[in-house]
């Protein structure tokens, strides 16, 4: 074997890792010319594109170099014809990856700009909420596109799925049979995040459980009970069902405290205690304080203090201590307003 043999032998290889390494040389010049542009602007998120665009666009550069292999490489050996044949079935795949980055980038954008913790974080808990759900519809969507392509790239495969449907329309319909849960489930997405019957950190009641939406998947939504349980409801049962929503327009609710006392309470005093207390608590949003006798029954008054705050947990903790400071004081300064029995006791006739 002499040296043209040899030659003609390591050429195509040698051709094919020049590629490669001019494919990964070129990549990185891109990403540091992207680096260098993200180091003049004055957001962080053009740093998480490139990051989430990394690793794919690498491939994806490198499938580009393998594929031009057998432009380049003349009299190409047969192992070229492979793996350029294998680089076009795995590139739909890689296209794929590469878009699911980009929503993930576009997603954690999103949520960024999605601060739960604001005092009035409606728009947030919407916008987190719907990007949630749309962005794991948008990757189910590319991943059944991509093996789509990928499929069709494989004769033998294309070949048995066009004889099938050929055949008999009853594969069409196991097909449809199959596939209506995920169907459902990506229609009742849908309809969930453009709806809004609840979004991300709303406070509900299902079922008589009191909590926040913590998760919101395609097929549930995961519920944190107030005493860090989970309530794990599907999607199409959370639909169907009736749910009480406490924070559907606005974080702001209205609570109340109620109180049974004697007929003969001093309600006027009764009511600027309470008032004051109410609006003296450090969780009172300065909107409603208000008592009002609301009943009267053969035995008690029926007193209602009304009171308003930002949201359920710090509504919830004021009307604790609204009624405990308002009981005590009745018990310390006037007990004689505390509920009473009152007996009648009428002598005997004695014959």
């Amino acid at each position: 074997m002499n040296i043209a043999d040899v030659w003609m032998m390591a050429r195509t290889p040698i051709v094919i890792g020049a590629l490669v390494a001019g494919a990964l040389l070129a990549h990185l010049a891109l990403v540091f010319v992207l680096k260098r542009i993200a180091q003049r602007t004055h957001t962080a998120q053009d740093d998480a594109l490139i990051a989430c665009i990394y690793h794919p666009l690498r491939w994806i550069m490198i499938s580009f170099a393998l594929l031009s292999s057998d432009v380049v490489a003349a009299e190409e050996p047969y192992y070229v014809d492979l793996i350029v044949g294998a680089v076009r079935i795995i590139l739909p795949m890689l296209w794929g990856w590469l878009v699911i980055a980009i929503i993930r980038f576009v997603h954690g954008y999103i949520n960024a700009l999605s601060d739960l913790a604001a005092l009035d974080n409606l728009t947030a808990r919407r916008r987190r909420t719907r990007a949630d759900i749309l962005a794991r519809i948008a990757t189910i969507v590319v991943i059944l596109v991509s093996v789509g392509l990928l499929l069709l790239k494989i004769p033998a495969v294309r070949e048995i799925g066009v004889a099938l449907v050929a055949s008999a329309g009853i594969a069409g319909l196991a097909f449809g049979v199959a596939a209506q849960p995920l169907l459902k489930n990506l229609v009742a997405g849908i309809q969930l995040a453009f709806t809004e019957p609840v979004r991300i950190d709303d406070v509900v009641v299902y079922n008589g459980e009191w909590g926040r939406v913590e998760e919101i998947t395609l097929t549930y939504v995961v519920l944190k009970i107030w005493d860090d349980r989970r309530l794990v409801i599907p999607v199409s049962k959370l639909l169907d069902d009736t749910i009480e929503n406490w924070t559907r327009e606005t974080s702001h609710l209205l609570g109340t405290v109620m109180l049974y006392v004697d007929h003969a309470a001093d309600v006027e005093d009764i009511r600027s205690v309470a008032i004051e207390q109410v609006r003296s608590h450090k969780l009172w949003d300065q909107r409603v304080a208000v008592l009002q006798v609301t009943d009267m029954t053969a035995q008690v008054l029926e007193l209602r203090v009304l009171m308003s705050g930002r949201n359920g947990s710090d509504l919830f903790e004021m009307r604790c201590d609204v009624r405990e400071a308002v009981l005590r004081h009745i018990a310390r300064n006037s007990p004689g307003s505390l509920k009473r029995d009152r007996l009648m006791l009428e002598p005997m006739a004695r014959d």
